[in-house]
């Protein structure tokens, strides 16, 4: 079964994450900061990856440490259900859009962390949410999931577009990566016998 449970506590958040990657898109996220939970509704819909975030941080302070750690937690739990990567397919991209905003993601699911970030975000809030954490998410995710990660926004002027498009991409990326490869599905997807 490709499911994961990982918890992290710190003296600024306190998380536990369960993910299957053979589900069907469910979600039930709390993190305590709005925009961030409808972005992980969409990760969650768009991968068909289960998920359920649970997270108390120091949201007195800012939502810095709260988008970080989940981003990290969420990372190990990829890391976790993907075990050897035995018959996954590796690869995903989407290029995806949501009215003006048009976003396009490559990755590679090939232990070595890089993110490329090419995302002009327009306003310094949607909302309340500062627009500098959708990249902290993803450095972390990327770092700690074991991601070359590309994100690249082609248009778009409305922040929380391109934030949501930006999301909903790498999912539908990330579920083409995780699927399994029916031409392969005992093999791991390198040539050198590991990843």
């Amino acid at each position: 079964m490709r499911r994961a449970s990982i918890t992290r506590k710190t003296a600024e958040t306190d998380i536990s994450v369960e993910i299957d990657l053979d589900g069907t898109g469910s979600y039930d996220n709390r993190t305590g900061v709005g925009f961030f939970d409808h972005m992980l509704d969409q990760l969650s819909r768009h991968a068909l990856i289960d998920m359920t975030v649970r997270c108390e941080g120091d949201l007195h302070i800012d939502d810095h440490h709260t988008v970080e750690d989940v981003g990290i937690a969420l990372g190990q739990a990829l890391t976790q259900a993907l075990g050897d990567k035995r018959g996954i397919r590796r690869y995903g991209a989407c290029l995806l859009p949501m009215d003006d905003a048009l976003v396009r993601t490559a990755l590679d699911l090939s232990g070595r962390p890089y993110l490329v970030w090419n995302v002009l975000l327009p306003t310094p809030k949607i909302g309340t949410f500062d627009t500098e954490l959708v990249r902290e998410f993803f450095q972390a995710l990327a770092t700690h999931g074991g991601i070359t990660l590309h994100i690249d926004a082609l248009h778009g002027f409305n922040s929380h577009h391109i934030a949501e498009a930006a999301f909903k991409s790498v999912a539908r990326a990330l579920r083409e990566a995780v699927e399994t490869d029916p031409r392969k599905s005992d093999a791991i997807p390198s040539t050198k016998g590991a990843l």
